[in-house]
């Protein structure tokens, strides 16, 4: 059974920083691209970041570019988003995503919290 189990949300004021990361189990981990995701209240999931399998080409929506950073660790199963100089339109639940490279199957984490509030 594939587990995505996202962490590190929170609170933090404008311009701080803060490291999500996403466990994934029950799959072979090399074989999946990962993304992250966001929504906000009100709002349609919007895409911010993607690494391929190894050698990890990354990718970035424009909104982020610059700020966040997506990195993945193969032999921990991790798929970590640094995110540096936030913003109060940060704010929105965050969701780790994996895709099966050949088939396209998808899974999804439950999402975690991030609030970007003085």
């Amino acid at each position: 059974q594939v587990q995505l189990v996202e962490s590190g949300g929170g609170l933090v004021q404008p311009g701080g920083s803060l490291r999500l990361s996403c466990a994934a189990s029950g799959l072979t981990f090399s074989n999946y691209a990962m993304r992250w995701y966001r929504q906000a209240p009100g709002k349609e999931r919007e895409f911010l970041a993607a690494i391929s399998g190894p050698p990890g080409f990354t990718t970035y929506a424009g909104s982020v570019k610059g700020r966040f950073t997506i990195s993945r660790d193969n032999a921990k199963t991790v798929v970590s988003l640094q995110m540096n100089l936030l913003k109060p339109e940060d704010t929105a639940m965050y969701y780790c995503n994996a895709q099966h490279l050949s088939s396209g199957d998808q899974y999804w984490g439950q999402g975690t919290q991030v609030t970007v509030s003085s």
